[in-house]
């Protein structure tokens, strides 16, 4: 198979299907190539590649998140007079600040049940592909008033 069609397989795996629908569907479409002895060396090959880059993946996610755990992520915003914040710190402000701070981050990966809506510290769990996770401490503070 060279890409996934569905009830029948999935890309790279060797299915015995009907001559006529091989014929006639799978292999006009190219969703599937006849299994000799070249196109199964190829498919070996394209699973070794598809191997390495996925343990490159998974040591890339393991370096980053080790990086990440326990970074202080400092985010300053408006204040009112009584600690009031005039704006809400949610998943998309921590992304933006993560990435100015040289990580790749969206904000589906950041969990935060509710938006921070005062100053303190807040610890946010940040996850990545292959069940790992990074706990990153957020510390939203009021920005200094020019007087």
């Amino acid at each position: 198979m060279l890409e996934d069609v569905k009830d029948v397989g999935k890309k790279l795996e060797i299915k015995e299907v009907k001559d006529g629908y091989a014929r006639n569907f799978l292999l006009p479409n190219k969703l599937a190539k006849i299994a000799t002895e070249d196109a199964l060396k190829w498919a070996d090959l394209q699973k070794q590649s598809i191997e390495k880059e996925a343990e490159e993946e998974l040591k890339k996610s393991q370096q980053t998140a080790s990086q990440m755990d326990g970074l202080e992520v400092p985010i300053s915003v408006k204040a009112g007079d009584k600690d009031q914040l005039f704006e809400k710190i949610t998943a998309q402000k921590i992304a933006e600040k993560i990435g100015e701070m040289g990580f790749a981050v969206k904000k589906n990966q950041i969990e935060l049940e509710n938006p921070i809506e005062m100053a303190g510290e807040f610890p946010v769990k940040i996850k990545f592909d292959h069940n790992l996770e990074a706990e990153v401490n957020v510390i939203v503070s009021e920005e200094k008033k020019d007087k």
